[in-house]
């Protein structure tokens, strides 16, 4: 009995050591990485509906994911010779490392009503800026 009581001591002061040495949190597998753009497809929805199915790795979260669906509108609307988009919704979900967004914008010529309206001429000159290509 008093070597069980002794052999589950030391199993208890190696599990307190071995946890002292385990970060106190969890850190993110993109944590350091560079931003990867793996491309854009489009798809024309309707006359003005124009879906965009893109994949990134490297994204901190669906927040970068959502700015490279926005970045591929705005300028898949200057392509097109449209100076305004409409955000009608994104999907994000990602696989091991990668992550996928799947977004539909509605384009026009002059500005569309909503919260989500986007001038596409400002929002391509920003995505510029922070290095998201356009597709």
């Amino acid at each position: 009995m008093a070597q069980r009581l002794s052999l589950l001591a030391t199993l208890g002061t190696a599990t307190a050591a071995l946890g002292a040495c385990t970060p106190a949190g969890e850190v993110p597998e993109e944590r350091g990485q560079t931003a990867v753009y793996q491309g854009v497809s489009t798809i024309l929805l309707d006359r003005d509906l124009v879906g965009f199915n893109l994949a990134m790795t490297g994204a901190k979260d669906r927040a970068d994911v959502e700015a490279y669906g926005r970045c591929a509108a705005a300028q898949y609307a200057l392509d097109q010779g449209f100076g305004f988009a409409r955000h009608v919704r994104t999907i994000v979900t990602k696989k091991g490392r990668t992550w996928y967004g799947d977004a539909v914008y509605l384009i026009s010529s002059s500005l569309p009503q909503g919260l989500r309206a986007m001038d596409a001429e400002a929002m391509a000159s920003e995505c510029a800026e922070l290095g998201i290509p356009g597709r």
